[in-house]
């Protein structure tokens, strides 16, 4: 049973949205790379990732961002959200095991804006290391 959507008149900047904890493994990768396209070999390779100086295969940026942004659709439905952006500061390095890699994402009611829209500030660690930086949406509620 999903959760009831919030009510814009109900959260007030502070409120904090369900952490969201999700693992990323190497399968995960090239599904991604099927589905988005995006076939850098940083993501597959072992060699070409250490090869542009990375410890090993990282997760597509954009799968980050996704999974960032997950949080936010779950909590306000996926069709209240308007923007989404933030930078890419650290890469997810993903190991070549079972265990994959864990991503923990925060949010919480930074600002009411006009009329029904809020803007819901992220902290998405890896490790305990932020891998995005000013990760944020703006979404509509009611």
């Amino acid at each position: 049973m999903t959760e009831p959507r919030p009510q814009y008149d109900a959260v007030t900047p502070g409120t904090a949205l369900p952490r969201l904890t999700h693992v990323i493994r190497r399968g995960d990768l090239v599904r991604y790379a099927g589905a988005s396209g995006d076939l850098n070999p940083i993501h597959w390779s072992e060699r070409a990732a250490t090869g542009a100086g990375l410890p090993t295969i990282i997760a597509h940026g954009m799968l980050t961002m996704g999974v960032a942004m997950r949080l936010v659709s779950d909590w306000a439905g996926r069709r209240a959200v308007l923007e989404c952006g933030g930078r890419f500061a650290r890469p997810v390095v993903v190991p070549d095991d079972e265990e994959g890699v864990e991503l923990v994402v925060d949010g919480v009611v930074a600002e009411k804006l006009d009329g029904s829209r809020v803007r819901i500030d992220l902290t998405v660690r890896c490790g305990g290391e932020k891998v995005l930086a000013r990760p944020r949406a703006v979404v509509t509620l009611n």
